[in-house]
């Protein structure tokens, strides 16, 4: 199928593109990568009046690390990440992350932050900015604010960006070598959605978890940290005894959907095991 007919603008800066948000921002969707836009346009799930092409502001293509922070803007593609963009666990963990997106083709032209702008709650790019509280930015013609990634998402496609913002940038905070991540996603085939995957992070000193972050995508309408299984960890030593109690209590705490991929009660259990394996993961590097 073809997309309805559309008006097509391709502004050269960011308060060009604000000013079309603010202008015509109910009736229209930003492409960057377009690597989920374009499939809903063509089956006509989408039909925005018009399409907003952000390649030409070149200014949001950037990805550096300042001030500890891995500032990522809003061009940054997901092949960007094949290799470690920083040094340390932060560049390993977005590295391992990257590798599960899609397929080759897609990681090419889609964007981080267009995958967080979209917020499907099967993306990998959402878990981590939920699970390490990104600062996503969010642009308008009148004002810039920030959000916090714990609280930007709202649901499946869902999220507190508003019609005239563009979202301009995401920072993530830079890890030092006391913490340990791993990222473990279930999905039927490679480069398929997944079904459950989890993100965990945890600090560790003198053989103690002493900070934790432990996020899940896949399973609910939007992603999460499990605060829960954050605390028990916290002040445990990093072994399977803890390991499992987690995981328990993860699984415990979601309301998985149910759709045609999977029943509640299947995601309920498997998400325990990609808890269980992100664990693992972290503790094993």
């Amino acid at each position: 199928m073809k997309p309805a007919p559309f008006k097509y603008h391709a502004p050269a800066t960011v308060d060009a593109m604000v000013a079309l948000l603010a202008e015509f921002g109910d009736d229209g969707k930003v492409i960057a990568g377009g690597q989920s836009l374009v499939p809903t346009m063509n089956f006509r799930l989408a039909r925005p009046g018009c399409l907003f092409d952000l390649n030409g502001v070149t200014a949001l293509d950037f990805l550096r690390a300042e001030g500890g922070k891995l500032r990522i803007g809003a061009l940054a593609r997901h092949a960007a990440f094949h290799r470690a963009v920083v040094d340390g666990p932060l560049g390993r963990l977005l590295a391992d992350v990257a590798q599960h997106i899609g397929h080759y083709p897609i990681r090419q032209r889609g964007t981080f932050c267009g995958s967080v702008a979209h917020a499907d709650p099967a993306s990998e790019w959402c878990v981590v900015a939920a699970t390490l509280e990104a600062e996503i930015f969010a642009r308008s013609s009148a004002s810039e604010r920030m959000i916090k990634g714990g609280e930007y998402f709202l649901g499946t496609f869902s999220t507190q960006l508003r019609p005239d913002e563009l979202l301009t940038e995401i920072r993530l905070p830079l890890l030092d070598d006391s913490w340990h991540t791993g990222f473990y996603e279930f999905s039927r085939r490679a480069g398929d959605f997944a079904i459950s995957m989890t993100l965990a992070a945890l600090r560790i000193e003198s053989d103690k978890v002493v900070d934790a972050r432990l996020g899940i995508g896949g399973v609910e309408g939007r992603p999460r940290r499990i605060l829960e299984a954050e605390a028990a960890l916290i002040g445990a030593a990093p072994d399977a005894r803890a390991f499992a109690e987690a995981a328990d209590i993860v699984s415990r705490a979601v309301d998985p959907m149910n759709d045609p991929h999977a029943t509640a009660a299947y995601r309920r259990d498997l998400v325990r095991a990609t808890t269980l394996r992100a664990l693992e993961r972290a503790v094993a590097r």
